[in-house]
């Protein structure tokens, strides 16, 4: 008998544990299937709020199609989320209030919308805050302003190759109504040979996408200079030039990986000849807050070289100078072999507002040569009244006229020391 009760409570406990482990089963099984969807709507109290928020959401579109984009695209949390701690949500509130309907959620072919019932908006993303920020190269453009021209520079290492790719031109000012311009690209100081472009018929903002190489080794590629010259071309095949870009490329980093896009305004070209000793063109700042006075050395043309050879170098030395005492000088970088140097070199020297009525800036430019003796090649002078006369005190005057502002002018060299 102990026997056969031992056997009935064995089978017993086993049907127990098996029942068991099919009701774990079945909890289980129900759970990740809630856990797959969405609640259904059983409360008619839900399905009049579920319609309403369909109702407005589509009259929400109607609004939207006509006017605007919405201020701002909500954020929810989808009921599978509920039981998470970071929110305390009951299944009584529903998506939104209905008198806001920029918290309405779009509309959509997305089946996760379907039943919004057990939605909850925790807040919104503006999009005004996700935006690029306008490019307005293509819109801004200064008054007096006779073009702009867009390119990009890229350097092979291995190959010593510049990579030069000619973009666009916009808002040419032509001489006649209608414009057919080209581009030439000089990699100065060779000012013999050349790159053209194929010429745009008919328009003033040309679209050229055109690439360009230059073969330069990489020690001399900071010494060298781009030159872009935009002309025009009439009905009597005769070329009119628009206006130039010179970009110098010794402060820019040229790499394989490194491609600079850029774009410049272009700058009427000096048509007056040179002057016997060559001219400078530099521009003046005076800042009377901070009292300081700002010289940016630009370039200089048509210099008479002692010796034509690419060892030789040419540089720009600038002197701050009072009552004809000297104060300060500060030099420019050399440029090797060539009569037309590019600078873009920028200094600037403390002086009071009182002293610029006794104060002068002597700019001379200057000829090295290895183990030689530095010779003089042309010296240029501006001031007030005291020292200077011409287009010199011109410049100088218009620089205290307009303060912060930089002016820039042509001067014509002298021998004279």
């Amino acid at each position: 008998t102990e026997r056969a009760v031992a056997v009935a409570g064995g089978i017993i406990g086993g049907i127990l544990l098996f029942v068991l482990i099919g009701i774990t089963a079945c909890l289980l099984w129900k759970k990740f299937c809630h856990l797959l969807s969405y609640e259904k709507l059983t409360s008619p109290v839900k399905t009049t709020n579920a319609n309403a928020i369909f109702q407005d959401q589509s009259t929400s579109e109607i609004q939207l199609k006509s006017t605007s984009r919405s201020r701002s695209v909500p954020f929810i949390v989808p009921p599978t989320l509920h039981g998470r701690d970071w929110i305390n949500l009951t299944n009584e509130e529903q998506v939104q209030e209905d008198s806001d309907p920029h918290m309405i959620p779009q509309s959509g072919p997305r089946s996760s919308f379907h039943s919004l019932a057990g939605a909850y908006v925790v807040g919104t993303i503006n999009p005004e805050l996700y935006k690029f920020p306008e490019d307005k190269s293509e819109t801004d453009f200064p008054e007096g302003n006779i073009g702009r021209l867009w390119f990009s520079i890229e350097y092979e290492q291995e190959s010593e190759r510049l990579l030069v790719s000619l973009i666009k031109v916009r808002k040419l000012q032509p001489p006649a109504d209608s414009c057919s311009p080209f581009v030439k690209i000089y990699l100065l100081p060779d000012e013999r040979s050349y790159l053209q472009s194929k010429t745009k018929r008919k328009t003033l903002n040309p679209q050229f996408d055109e690439n360009f190489v230059f073969q330069v080794s990489s020690k001399m590629l900071l010494q060298r200079t781009l030159k872009f010259l935009v002309y025009h071309v009439d009905k009597q095949k005769k070329h009119h030039l628009l206006g130039q870009v010179i970009f110098p490329l010794k402060n820019e980093t040229l790499t394989d990986d490194n491609k600079l896009v850029i774009w410049r305004d272009l700058e009427k070209e000096n048509l007056e000849p040179p002057s016997d000793y060559g001219d400078i063109q530099f521009s003046l700042s005076y800042n009377d807050y901070l009292g300081r006075l700002t010289v940016v050395v630009l370039r200089a043309r048509g210099l008479k070289l002692q010796e034509e050879s690419h060892a030789v170098g040419v540089y720009v030395k600038v002197s701050l100078m009072n009552h004809n005492k000297f104060i300060k000088s500060k030099k420019t970088a050399a440029v090797l072999g060539s009569p037309n140097p590019v600078y873009n070199e920028t200094f600037s020297f403390k002086t009071d507002q009182t002293e610029l009525d006794t104060a002068s800036l002597s700019l001379s430019v200057l000829q090295s040569i290895k183990g030689e003796k530095t010779q003089l090649l042309g010296r240029v002078v501006v001031g007030p009244f005291m020292y200077t006369r011409g287009k010199e005190l011109e410049h100088w005057n218009e620089m205290i006229s307009k303060p912060k502002e930089l002016v820039k002018r042509w001067h014509a060299l002298c021998h004279s020391t």
